[in-house]
């Protein structure tokens, strides 16, 4: 079974969207809520806008066929929390961003087959991703990992408040050179169009922190979108004059990690 898209591409660059996919098998979504078999969580069009983008910087992309709801592929296989204190969905959630259930009475996953999607899902992904940052530094002795996000913009049980729009996580500037947060930094403060904060709510999960190793020649950076700036988010339709304005910002991130 296929459980994840890769296109290879030849620039020092790889996109990973961890929780792009929204398909849930349907043994699966038998057993869940009828709002959960829309997987709302879901960090929608982020494919959409990322993947002319990649071809256009010969970037490679990576992204999941399954929802965050059968599988979080940004979290460890072990289940520790990357946000200690505050809450947050698990590994293999039983529980939305709204905080409701996702699973009908008693038809909760166990740990059995908690452990039977981390081999189907979480592994595949995980190995393919390994396996093509180092495919890109072995060619180019570098590469930057990032991370294409989005989320709501009211969010209750994860952040108070309405989230800036562009999300900038380096975990704490663990993940990538001091010189490319920077360069990073200093784009999103000369642009006009969005709010934004680094290192805020959203610093990187497991992907960012894991993969970003900058003294061996691989950083990682994590962008969270607020939906907002790009889609409907009760609809979850793509909205087609919000988004190139928002293209054109992320291609400039972008380009500042090929330099």
């Amino acid at each position: 079974m296929d459980t994840y898209f890769l296109h290879q591409g030849s620039a020092p660059l790889l996109i990973s969207l961890p929780h792009d996919g929204s398909w849930l098998p349907a043994e699966l979504a038998e057993r869940m809520h009828p709002f959960a078999r829309r997987s709302p969580d879901t960090d929608w069009h982020v494919s959409r806008l990322y993947g002319s983008l990649a071809g256009k910087l010969g970037a490679s992309l990576i992204r999941p066929k399954a929802s965050r709801y059968v599988i979080d592929l940004n979290r460890p296989a072990d289940g520790h929390k990357l946000y200690p204190g505050q809450r947050e969905t698990g590994l293999v959630s039983t529980i939305s961003f709204a905080g409701e259930p996702l699973y009908l009475e008693g038809m909760e996953p166990d740990e059995a087959e908690v452990q039977q999607r981390i081999n189907d899902y979480w592994k595949p992904y995980h190995q393919a991703l390994a396996q093509e940052v180092a495919r890109l530094r072995r060619e180019h002795g570098r590469v930057v990992v990032w991370e294409g996000h989005s989320i709501r913009t009211s969010v209750p049980m994860l952040f108070e408040g309405e989230l800036p729009e562009l999300n900038l996580g380096t975990a704490d500037g663990a993940s990538c050179e001091p010189s490319l947060e920077q360069q990073l930094r200093a784009e999103l403060s000369g642009q006009k169009d969005y709010s934004f904060v680094v290192n805020g709510r959203f610093k990187g999960g497991y992907i960012t922190r894991h993969f970003g190793q900058p003294g061996e020649g691989v950083q990682a950076v994590q962008l969270e979108l607020a939906q907002h700036i790009y889609m409907d988010e009760e609809s979850f339709a793509y909205d087609e004059a919000k988004a190139p304005k928002l293209q054109e910002q992320i291609e400039r991130l972008l380009r500042i990690c090929l330099v």
